[in-house]
């Protein structure tokens, strides 16, 4: 990895956990839907990331959270659930010998792969967090409608953000 792409990545992690930290933290829509925007961070962290460095990302990034959100670590395991669901995706889906791109973006990897790709790595990560948050079955069918909701909210607002930035990739 280049220092241009690392200074992007962290310049990232930055702005994204500000904005979830200052605008986002209590944001939510008749408290079924609430945004977790960072988790674009983990989604775009370049190919050759090795696994390692990753769940170390995505556990440092769920342990800011859970500092500022006074959760006891379940931003901390909704973040790690994430980064195993990316890494069996993405060996599934492409190929192990080399990339082709550095980061798997909208522009890079095209509507349906990102759409199917955001949309398990955070049906992921917000089935992980709510329940944990809930941690109890009474509430089973309310935590899995927010869940959802918030799978929704949350897609929304990272296709949105993917498409402000959008990069078409040259062929």
């Amino acid at each position: 990895m280049n220092s241009k792409l690392i200074l992007v990545n962290i310049v990232r992690w930055f702005v994204l956990l500000l904005i979830q930290i200052l605008l986002l933290r209590n944001l939510s829509f008749y408290n079924m839907a609430t945004p977790f925007v960072y988790i674009i961070f983990l989604l775009l962290i370049p190919f050759g990331t090795p696994n390692l460095l990753l769940y170390l990302i995505a556990f440092a990034t769920g342990l800011t959270l859970d500092a500022f959100y006074d959760t006891l670590g379940v931003h901390t395991a909704a973040c790690v659930a994430l980064a195993f669901v990316r890494i069996l995706f993405i060996s599934v889906t492409m190929n192990r010998d080399g990339f082709d791109e550095p980061e798997p973006t909208l522009g890079n990897m095209g509507f349906k792969w990102f759409i199917i790709y955001a949309l398990l790595c955070t049906l992921s990560h917000h089935l992980v967090l709510f329940f944990l948050e809930t941690f109890r079955l009474v509430e089973f069918s309310y935590t899995l409608m927010r869940c959802f909701f918030s799978v929704a909210f949350t897609l929304f607002s990272v296709v949105l953000i993917e498409f402000i930035f959008y990069n078409r990739k040259m062929r």
